[in-house]
C-alpha cells in the first residue's frame, strides 16, 4: 500500500496543475518588517515559473533579474550584521525541497543595483529536512507533513559579515520531479542590500552562479519518493561561518531558534 501511495504522489507531482504551486521570492523582511513586493527584491520576468537549467544565466537572480530596467527599479536596503532578515513569498513554497540563502558582495565602488552577481557567492543559510523516517524518507522543514509549504522565513545575518554592497539570493529547490536529470525546479529572488558595520570575516567557501551546481549533484538529481531516501546532501558550498544546516523553520513574526539546529 505504501508503494502505491508513493507512486500516486509522484504522479500527482508531475501533473500540469502543479503549476499552481509555483511561487516567487518577492518581499524583503528586515527586523520584523516586510517591504513592498519588488521594492528591494529584483522583479522576475517569467511570472512564477521556475528555472530548470543550472547552467542558465537566469540561475543567478531569476529570469530578467539582471536586466537594466529591473535593477534600476529596485531599491537597496541598509542592514547591519546581526539583523534578522528573510523573504516573504508571494504564495507558499509549494513543493518539497531545501531552502538556501547566498550572498555576493559587489566590487568596491559598484552599487548593488549595478551588480550582476558575476562574482563569488557564499552560502549564509540552509534550511533542509525536519526529519528522516526509515519508512517514508525525507520530510522538509519548509513543507511540514508534505501537505503545504511555508510562506516566509527569516535568519540572522552573520556578525562578521564585511561591510559593502551585496546581493542576497534566496532559493528554494523543488524536488518533486528531481528523479530525472533536469527535473529539479529552482525558485529564487535577489535582494539588494547595503551592509554597514565593521565586520572583518572572510566568507568561504565560495562558488559562482552558474557553476555552483551540476544537474547531477546528489541533492539535485534525487528520487525523493521511492525507495525512501535516508539522507540528503545539499548542493553547493557549505554554510559560512558555521558549517551547519537548520532543520526548523523560523517564521516571520515568530521568535527564532537560531540558524543552526540538529535533526530531532
Amino acid at each position: 500500500m505504501r508503494t502505491q501511495s508513493l507512486a500516486l504522489a509522484v504522479a500527482g507531482s508531475l501533473l500540469p496543475g502543479t503549476a499552481l504551486a509555483h511561487y516567487n521570492f518577492e518581499s524583503l523582511i528586515v527586523n520584523g518588517e516586510a517591504t513592498q513586493p519588488y521594492e528591494y527584491v529584483r522583479r522576475t520576468k517569467n511570472s512564477n515559473s521556475p528555472v530548470e537549467d543550472v547552467t542558465s544565466a537566469s540561475i543567478v537572480c531569476n529570469v530578467g533579474g539582471n536586466d537594466a530596467d529591473v535593477r534600476a527599479a529596485t531599491k537597496t536596503h541598509p542592514v547591519s550584521p546581526g539583523d534578522e532578515v528573510g523573504f516573504d513569498i508571494n504564495s507558499e513554497l509549494g513543493h518539497p525541497g531545501p531552502l538556501y540563502v547566498y550572498m555576493s558582495r559587489a566590487p568596491e565602488g559598484v552599487a548593488a543595483s549595478d551588480y550582476l552577481g558575476d562574482g563569488d557567492w557564499f552560502k549564509v543559510y540552509a534550511l533542509t529536512t525536519s526529519a528522516i523516517d526509515p519508512d517514508t524518507g525525507l520530510e522538509w522543514a519548509t513543507f511540514p507533513g508534505n501537505q503545504g509549504g511555508a510562506q516566509n522565513f527569516t535568519f540572522t545575518l552573520p556578525e562578521d559579515l564585511p561591510p559593502g554592497e551585496y546581493l542576497m539570493r534566496g532559493e528554494h529547490i523543488g524536488l518533486h520531479g528531481a528523479g530525472q536529470v533536469g527535473g529539479a525546479q529552482f525558485y529564487m529572488g535577489c535582494a539588494q542590500l547595503s551592509v554597514s558595520g565593521s565586520g572583518s570575516g572572510s566568507p568561504a567557501p565560495t562558488a559562482k552562479f552558474p557553476g555552483a551546481y551540476s544537474a547531477e549533484d546528489p541533492g539535485i538529481l534525487i528520487g525523493i519518493y521511492w525507495p525512501p531516501p535516508q539522507e540528503y546532501i545539499s548542493p553547493g558550498p557549505g554554510v559560512w561561518p558555521e558549517d551547519c544546516e537548520d532543520h526548523t523553520l523560523n517564521s516571520w513574526g515568530a521568535e527564532s531558534d537560531g540558524n543552526c539546529n540538529p535533526l530531532p
